[in-house]
């Protein structure tokens, strides 16, 4: 893989180049016949068509079954290691666009145990805490509660362990250190992980006593974990989960992924208006040194983390977001009215979504799976 960046379960840093991911990672671009396909069902989100969503494993498969009459369910989740930021609730906001779109179940993993093994300052105590402040942003977004399931795996696991055993029965060592890159310092405990994160992907397979199909909306960067569980599944008896992969949502200094462990340029879902201003004031744009120059040889939206922001969440239209494209290029706005817009644009976001959050502590056993 190209030096300059690194794309694991656990680390994304560097300009990605995504091509090469889908070359490295033997997966499927999202090509034109998919997406006119996949238009056939309903509008297509903003996120297939601008290749935020980009790539693939069997979505033809699972087309092919929901078509015969064969419902998927979805998987997702999230890492509990900090709070949720913005670039969460992209996959999030998408996992229920397909919910509402196909009328589907969805488990929600909250890995906490994942956060827990994999970081040296986190007790479990903590991975937990942190498990039930993020399902408030998942629940903020609108999920059905009689069609999603929430659990934390610490919390299910006389759900998860027996199929995790399965799994964890077939992937040899050599299997787990060639995907994932484990040497003699990982811990035992990280080098089972990845059966616990396979489960969800055959637990309504093992819940209906059929084949089921399931279908993954995630980063790419969790691609690792699902190769080993399609592996597997066939030797199991279950069917391969289909997947769908969006790009790493940026920081505001440019094209690393944002991430909780940088605060400064990350925009969290708990931010006030004032951290919001400071965050979008400082923020990386690739612009002139001066107005003046500005205007003569226009901006680079392309490279401009605020642009990257509204094509990503905040501007559904596409012909504004094109019109918005070609301003900048041109010179016709400049890098101040860009951040002040998109400061307005978050902040009316979070203002709403923090109100929906206060009133998620009044529901969070409606979405929870527990263990019987």
């Amino acid at each position: 893989m190209n030096n300059e960046f690194k794309v694991t379960p656990w680390e994304v840093t560097g300009e990605i180049d995504y091509d090469l991911l889908v070359d490295k990672f033997g997966t499927r671009k999202i090509d034109e016949a998919l997406l006119e396909r996949m238009s056939k069902y309903g509008e297509l989100h903003p996120m297939l068509r601008r290749g935020i969503t980009y790539s693939h494993r069997d979505m033809d498969w699972i087309l092919d079954r929901y078509d015969a009459g064969d419902k998927f369910v979805l998987y997702t989740g999230r890492g509990p290691s900090g709070n949720t930021h913005i670039g969460h609730l992209v996959t999030w906001m998408f996992t229920k666009h397909l919910q509402d779109l196909f009328d589907t179940k969805l488990y929600f993993q909250m890995t906490d145990d994942e956060k827990f093994l994999f970081n040296e300052n986190l007790a479990l105590e903590d991975t937990r805490t942190l498990a039930y402040d993020n399902i408030l942003d998942v629940i903020a977004l609108g999920f059905d509660a009689k069609r999603t399931r929430i659990f934390l795996d610490t919390e299910c696991i006389r759900t998860l362990y027996p199929i995790a055993l399965k799994v964890a029965k077939k992937v040899t060592f050599s299997t787990a250190k060639a995907v994932f890159g484990f040497d003699n310092s990982y811990n035992i405990g990280t080098i089972f992980y990845t059966s616990i994160q396979a489960a969800p992907a055959f637990l309504e397979s093992e819940i209906q006593k059929r084949s089921v199909p399931c279908l993954i909306p995630c980063g790419i960067d969790q691609d690792a974990h699902f190769r080993v569980a399609r592996d597997v599944a066939p030797l199991l008896g279950y069917p391969k989960p289909a997947l769908l992969h969006n790009k790493m949502f940026p920081s505001l200094m440019g094209g690393e992924k944002m991430s909780s462990s940088q605060p400064d340029t990350t925009i969290f879902t708990t931010d006030t208006p004032k951290a919001v201003k400071k965050k979008i004031a400082n923020a990386f744009t690739g612009g002139a040194v001066s107005i003046e120059e500005q205007r003569k040889i226009g901006g680079k939206p392309d490279v401009c983390s605020v642009f990257k922001y509204e094509y990503f969440l905040f501007e559904p239209d596409d012909r504004e977001i094109n019109n918005l494209s070609e301003a900048c290029k041109k010179g016709e706005i400049l890098c101040g009215e860009c951040k002040k817009r998109l400061t307005e644009r978050i902040v009316r976001f979070l203002e709403e979504h923090q109100r929906k959050r206060e009133k998620a502590r009044e529901r969070v056993e409606e979405f929870m799976m527990r263990d019987s």
